[in-house]
Parts: structure tokens; sequence; C-alpha cells
């Protein structure tokens, strides 16, 4: 698998990560993900999965200030590298090239 290769979910976070620009840390990002999929999205497999996309550097972070409400520690914020949204650009463009012609398979009316 390399560097560049990327899961389902993992996919799914980025694009949350990418949507939420400045605010893309933990909770917002679950959020951002159980609103649009209607799945319940466990926090668990979303931090691995923002490791594991760091370890590839499609993803990079950084700690906000310390806040009250949060005991003192910050916030772990997250973007996506140029890497990334190269990533993200040809595996939407291999779904597109595997899915072209199959609208009515699928469902879809043109």
């Amino acid at each position: 698998m390399s560097k560049s290769s990327l899961g389902e979910f993992e996919k799914l976070v980025m694009l949350a990560v990418l949507r939420l620009g400045s605010e893309a840390y933990g909770a917002t990002i679950i959020e951002d993900l159980e609103e649009r999929t209607l799945r319940t999205v466990s926090a668990g497999a979303v931090y691995v999965s923002l490791r594991r996309l760091e370890k590839k550097e499609l993803v990079r972070s950084h700690l906000g200030a310390p806040s009250p409400q949060r005991g003192g520690r910050p916030k772990r914020f997250f973007s996506v590298t140029r890497e990334g949204i190269e990533a993200l650009r040809r595996a939407r463009e291999d779904w597109m090239a595997m899915a072209r012609g199959l609208d009515e398979i699928l469902g879809y009316s043109e």
C-alpha cells in the first residue's frame, strides 16, 4: 500500500477536515462525519485514522491555546497537506473512472 493509498473512512475523515478548515479538531470532525454520513462514528476510529494520515503526511496537526473549558488542555487542530489534497483528487478520479457508465445500474437517472 502506497503512502497516499486511502481507505474509505480515511477519505471521509480528510473530507471533513477540508470542509471544517481552521475549525477541524476531534469533536468537530466527528460531528461533521455523523451529520453528513448519518452514521454513528467512533471517536477512537477517527483518532486512529488521523494518526495514520499524519504518518502518511496527508494531514498535519498543531496544538491550539489551552482553554479553561478543557481543564487547561489545548485542542489539536488538523489540516490536509498538499499531498493529501492530491491523494483525494486521485481517489475521486479513480472512483469516477470506475463508476462511469454505471448510472443506471447504480440507480441514478441522467
